[in-house]
């Protein structure tokens, strides 16, 4: 009975600590979220007397796939941007992570400069970078080999003009997986190494038996975090969309709710999907 009474004390210490985050969620998240989800079903309107509301069904849904051109529009060429931008960010970051923990001169210095843009990265920044035409590579076009490939529409060209325009801002995003993947290169024994080296693996198979398995888990995290910094960014064309539609009078607020949850069940398929692949292949591979 005594120890009974000490696990309920406990309990209840631990439930004062984290009752201000629960409060503080429950106010300004949750209710906020599901108060949207109601909007979405909703004409709104917004008077000197408060906000009216008029139940609409799933007009709001239909209007946003039949008639807003433009909102699918965006939608298309998010989801475009994300299927190219996120392996890419992944991939570079590993690689940037490799060459840093080997024991190079002033590689401090280097992975300071890699994660510095994470710093000042922010909105108006990447904006005024953008309008200013720094974040693409105009000069590589000019070359005869880039000219007879973009000079074919096919995908593999678009691919190519697409890293060519958004170099420096896929380079931009892999600041933070870059720690992470250097920090899980750091826990990794350097006996493994040893001892497939004396079992006769070369380098190449040290990094696909060894290091990949090793990392999957922090690849699955990064993959993770660069959908979701990717699809949050403030200069994303969709919220920008989404927030032009907020404050008009034939669509408002309930449109716009609408448009977030559209928006916020795509994100939340292109995370389960990344995770569901790259949980099976790796059960798969490294089982």
């Amino acid at each position: 009975m005594k120890q009974l009474s000490m696990r309920s004390k406990n309990s209840l210490t631990g439930l004062l600590f984290i009752s201000p985050w629960i409060i503080g969620f429950l106010l300004f998240t949750a209710y906020p979220l599901f108060y949207s989800l109601y909007l979405s079903f909703h004409q709104v309107r917004i008077t000197t007397q408060g906000i009216q509301t008029k139940f609409v069904k799933f007009d709001n849904f239909e209007y946003a796939f039949a008639v807003d051109a433009l909102f699918t529009q965006k939608l298309l060429t998010f989801i475009q941007e994300l299927v190219l931008s996120v392996p890419i960010i992944i991939v570079f970051s590993l690689i940037i992570a490799l060459l840093l923990n080997q024991p190079i001169r002033f590689r401090n210095f280097f992975r300071m400069i890699f994660f510095l843009p994470v710093i000042i990265a922010s909105g108006p920044v990447i904006n005024e970078l953008i309008s200013q035409g720094v974040t693409s590579l105009p000069s590589i076009k000019e070359y005869a080999v880039f000219e007879t490939m973009l000079s074919t529409d096919s995908f593999f060209s678009k691919v190519i003009l697409y890293l060519m325009d958004n170099l420096i801002i896929i380079l931009w995003f892999s600041g933070v997986q870059f720690l992470i993947f250097l920090a899980a290169l750091q826990k990794i024994d350097k006996q493994v190494y040893e001892a497939a080296k004396i079992d006769g693996a070369s380098n190449w198979e040290c990094f696909w038996k060894v290091t990949l398995p090793s990392i999957f888990p922090m690849i699955v995290v990064n993959t993770v975090y660069t959908i979701v910094t990717f699809s949050i960014f403030s200069l994303n064309p969709v919220i920008e969309h989404i927030q032009s539609n907020m404050f008009q009078i034939n669509t408002g607020f309930g449109y716009a709710s609408a448009l977030s949850w559209i928006y916020f069940l795509l994100i939340a398929a292109a995370l389960a999907i990344s995770v569901g692949l790259l949980t099976v292949r790796g059960k798969k591979n490294y089982a």
